[in-house]
């Protein structure tokens, strides 16, 4: 072994220190042919590696020329110390040969077990590991009186027929385990028992009021229809589906018919009125279609942004672009959008092959105003400014997105931002909107990431006052 690696009181000397292991020697040797000292064993491992010189001077070495040296070995074991365990509490400290009389008695030290149950402990912990954890100890059981083993015990605990417990379902009563099973089954005023009727489980005690409201309990039809007996659940789908003498309401009550005969007369009643039936669903679909107007119309107000800005997602590009180069002057509409709640209604179209001037070589965006839900409430001509913008979909963690953007205040003498008329035609020339014929030419939508994923996106923000939201 190398040299001592224990907390001296004092640092050891350098002439106690072997040069090879920078420890204090144990079993120190010396060369007596130039007077250096080594640990025995780190000397050994260093001539074991075929190199026979003295590991201090290099001068050549001989066996025969190695001796031990009892007089550094008592000074070295005569050095102060503290235990091995002193970071753990241990407070001894003494000279190096005393320490193993010392580990025999510290209670810090590891020991065995000695009853041989393989667990390694500190000696101060012994006592409770035999008395209370130890798998091999010797205990007995204060109910039934058996000796067990320390691991057997473990397993006979909880079990032991003798030990006074108390009744599972909670009845208060209390006795020895091996008497649980019989009083559980046959006298526990607690223990559970299926209904004859649901095959549910209840509480003895108890099951008598359940049969009040069991479902699969047998009841009389109320109808007297001669039905012996059906279950509680059931009588509901009887009465409606089965019993022959139940009423029932004509099968055109929606429609608004208000007979109510017994079930089997109800056939001779459908034949009888079916002129009757028939004009009632008439009018009732006139109804209903009337109502799915209504309703559609207003999922479609719902629907519309209300805050200003619109963000038109324009997919299936290059194919859309092809049939506005095939189609002139094809017009794509976005879809419809207010300024602020209660405010202007507006829509902005976009000729993807271009319009007038851009026709053929830009794509040419405008916006028009719709009429909308709250035109009376609103000042008239239109007059707020608006702004377009094509948006850059390149990765703004790689290169600053560069949107194509254009603002215009509107001319209050263009008669596109009077107040509109409900009948407006989308292909007058009155109703193109205003906006720019020569947005972005087709060219320099190729530059960056204008289009991506064959997707373009166009903006549309009005700026409106904040008195006028509020």
């Amino acid at each position: 072994m190398p040299g001592f690696d224990y907390k001296f009181l004092d640092k050891p000397k350098r002439r106690f220190l072997c040069p090879l292991c920078k420890k204090t020697m144990r079993d120190p040797v010396q060369v007596s042919t130039c007077g250096h000292r080594f640990c025995d064993t780190c000397l050994q491992e260093f001539l074991s590696e075929g190199v026979f010189k003295c590991p201090e001077d290099q001068l050549p070495l001989d066996y025969a020329k190695i001796y031990p040296d009892p007089d550094l070995e008592s000074q070295v074991l005569s050095l102060s110390i503290r235990c091995i365990h002193s970071e753990e509490g241990c407070r001894w400290s003494g000279q190096v040969k005393q320490l193993q009389v010392h580990l025999n008695t510290c209670g810090f030290n590891v020991v065995p077990c000695p009853n041989r149950c393989n667990v390694k402990l500190s000696r101060r912990d012994l006592p409770e590991h035999l008395q209370h954890d130890c798998l091999k100890r010797r205990v007995k059981c204060e109910f039934c009186g058996s000796d067990f083993s320390g691991e057997a015990y473990e397993n006979h605990q909880g079990i032991c027929p003798q030990e006074s417990v108390y009744c599972e379902n909670k009845c208060g009563a209390r006795m020895m385990r091996r008497l649980l099973s019989s009083h559980s089954l046959t006298e526990c005023p607690k223990r559970t028992q299926p209904c004859s009727y649901c095959g549910k489980e209840f509480v003895y005690d108890t099951i008598q009021n359940h049969q009040y409201q069991c479902p699969r309990y047998p009841v009389t039809c109320p109808n007297q229809c001669g039905t012996s007996s059906v279950a509680r659940e059931d009588l509901t789908g009887h009465l409606k589906e089965n019993c022959s003498t139940a009423l029932v309401l004509c099968p055109f009550k929606e429609a608004g018919c208000k007979h109510r005969c017994p079930k089997i007369g109800m056939s001779r009643h459908l034949d009888e009125s079916a002129k009757i039936h028939l004009s009632m669903m008439c009018a009732l679909v006139s109804r209903q279609r009337q109502e799915i107007l209504e309703l559609h119309r207003a999922v479609e107000e719902l629907s519309i942004s209300n805050d200003g800005v619109l963000i038109w997602k324009i997919s299936d590009y290059s194919r859309k672009l092809q049939e506005a180069k095939t189609r002139s002057n094809h017009e794509f509409f976005s879809p419809a959008f207010y300024t602020h709640k209660y405010g202007y209604k507006l829509q902005v179209s976009a000729f993807l092959n271009g319009n007038g001037s851009g026709e053929g070589s830009h794509l040419s965006v405008y916006i028009r105003v719709l009429p909308g839900e709250f035109d009376n409430l609103l000042e008239w001509p239109f007059s707020y400014r608006v702004t377009f913008s094509l948006l850059d979909q390149s990765d703004p963690s790689l290169s600053k997105p560069q949107h194509i953007t254009e603002t215009f205040s509107p001319d209050p003498n263009w008669k596109n931002f009077q107040k509109p008329g409900n009948s407006r035609n989308s292909l007058d020339e009155s109703s193109l909107g205003f906006g720019y014929p020569k947005f972005i030419s087709h060219e320099d939508i190729k530059r960056r990431n204008y289009v991506k994923d064959n997707t373009v996106f166009l903006k549309a923000s009005v700026e409106i006052p904040q008195k006028i939201i509020a």
